[in-house]
């Protein structure tokens, strides 16, 4: 197929793009950024064409589309630190992007692949997640809810979309880690990993017992092709692992791995994101859903995924040096 990612030189995105790539599909890549060296490997694939630009750019978006049998539409603001410290950036280009995208895809008959997040279900207390789960967010004062507003809010124009007759495909990933993920943005396993390399302590919020299922960035992108599958139009599917541990026993493990001598230090919520952070103590999906109608299959463990993702950063390290 002809396929259109946003967000292609991103974490998720780029891995993404390579694996389009080894199935044989043309890529068609659109970032606003070359991401860091993240494509490197495929910029100059036959079957690839890498567009620099804004999914804000109608007329970048049209035309991308336009080449398109299906578009996988990835780009986003996102990250628990911008939620707190420019919660408009998050919520203009999350809303405005998705909205003039899926527009476009209406106006050519182009289907779409939506990634949305396990954040919309908020701090439901009645886990696992199955797709019909109610959200429960908190108050609009608090900012830490703007990124689960805003993909909430996409999905409702996704299935808007779809009572029009687009085939969309939404999907919902659960704590995705992996190689080439940035620590920058609060993402707590390459923070504790880049910690841990250094032997600088492995802080740990609130306590540490929140409960997570962490998806190696291998299943998340087995998970997104499958999404292409027509009978997976008109649905929403989480795409996690079954997996789960707390924050401590995370950063335990991460130590352990990597043979660190760094202390583990708990810290407040307040201290790391301001007053009036909250969070949800247990994350956890439903998958069989996914696993019916998409054949979706989680393979990778904690522990492979994180000696995977160790190795990559180690690596990373040691060429920074050079």
């Amino acid at each position: 197929m002809k396929v259109t990612v946003t967000g292609g030189t991103g974490f998720i995105g780029s891995h993404l793009v390579e694996k389009l790539l080894a199935l044989g599909h043309e890529v068609l890549t659109v970032d606003v950024s070359r991401g860091m060296g993240s494509l490197e490997a495929v910029m100059d694939h036959p079957k690839h064409t890498f567009i620099q630009g804004s999914i804000l750019d109608r007329e970048l978006i049209s035309h991308c589309i336009q080449q398109s049998d299906i578009v996988y539409h990835l780009a986003a603001v996102l990250g628990v630190k911008t939620c707190i410290e420019d919660p408009l950036k998050m919520i203009e280009v999350n809303f405005d992007g998705t909205i003039l995208l899926l527009r476009e895809a209406y106006r050519h008959g182009v289907k779409v692949v939506f990634a949305s997040t396990s954040e919309v279900y908020g701090k439901n207390p009645s886990v696992p997640f199955t797709e019909e789960s109610d959200r429960v967010l908190g108050s609009t004062q608090v900012n830490r809810w703007s990124y689960a507003t805003a993909k909430g809010l996409d999905e409702h124009l996704c299935f808007a979309y779809m009572e029009k007759g687009l085939p969309v495909t939404i999907l919902r990933y659960f704590n995705a880690y992996g190689p080439r993920q940035s620590a920058g943005a609060g993402m707590v396993i390459p923070r504790f990993i880049q910690a841990a390399l250094r032997n600088e302590p492995l802080y740990i919020h609130g306590g540490g017992s929140q409960r997570r299922c962490f998806t190696y960035v291998g299943d998340i992108v087995t998970g997104t092709v499958l999404a292409a599958k027509p009978e997976a139009s008109g649905g929403v599917f989480n795409i996690g692992s079954h997996y789960e541990i707390t924050i401590r026993d995370l950063a335990e493990k991460v130590r352990e791995l990597v043979g660190s001598s760094s202390p583990l230090i708990e810290t407040s919520y307040e201290m790391a994101y301001g007053k009036g952070y909250e969070d949800m103590l247990r994350r956890i999906p439903d998958l069989t859903k996914s696993m019916k109608i998409l054949g979706y299959q989680p393979s990778v463990d904690l522990e492979y995924g994180l000696k995977k993702t160790i190795a990559w950063f180690l690596a990373a390290e040691q060429e920074a040096r050079k």
